[in-house]
């Protein structure tokens, strides 16, 4: 999936959203560094997979969290997890590395991803991701993208992270 295509699915659902171009960013730190204009609503975003590689998990939390692996797999209730590879992070969500974003669950044909997000990025009302681009963000409604998310099939999941 690009940005075109992640917009086009924006659009289509009749989502709003402010769209920021940038440098291209891969990191929190990096992101911070652009002088983006939505820092109040920045997002991390984490694909990881058990140690089976049978569930795979796209976890999205405030930029400022910080939660180990292990704690992360008792609160999702997973076997033990491991950051998922490029590899599989391109098969599955056509993204690489430092453009991970809900969005990209967009292009989970076998919908074998599940979409986790903090609960504190919810009750913040928006989030700001990539636009399955790391030289753009979109700022959008974090409700908005989950019932997109939701209307098209895929499977998401809001915990206290």
């Amino acid at each position: 999936m690009d940005r075109r295509e992640a917009l086009t699915a924006l659009d289509a659902a009749g989502v709003r959203y402010e769209l920021a171009e940038h440098e291209a960013v891969s990191t929190v730190e990096q992101a911070h560094g652009a002088g983006i204009p939505f820092a109040a609503f920045g997002a991390k975003n984490l694909f990881v997979r058990d140690d089976r590689k049978r569930r795979y998990y796209l976890v999205t939390m405030p930029d400022d969290k910080q939660v180990p692996l292990k704690e992360l797999q008792g609160r999702i209730g997973s076997r033990r997890l491991s950051f998922a590879s490029p590899a599989d992070l391109a098969d599955r969500l056509a993204l690489s590395p430092g453009s991970v974003t809900p969005l990209g669950a967009l292009h989970d044909g076998a919908r074998d991803v599940e979409v986790v997000f903090d609960r504190a990025l919810v009750e913040r009302g928006r989030v700001a991701v990539h636009p399955c681009d790391n030289t753009a963000t979109v700022l959008v409604g974090t409700r908005d993208l989950i019932r997109l998310l939701q209307g098209r099939g895929r499977s998401v999941r809001v915990i206290d992270l």
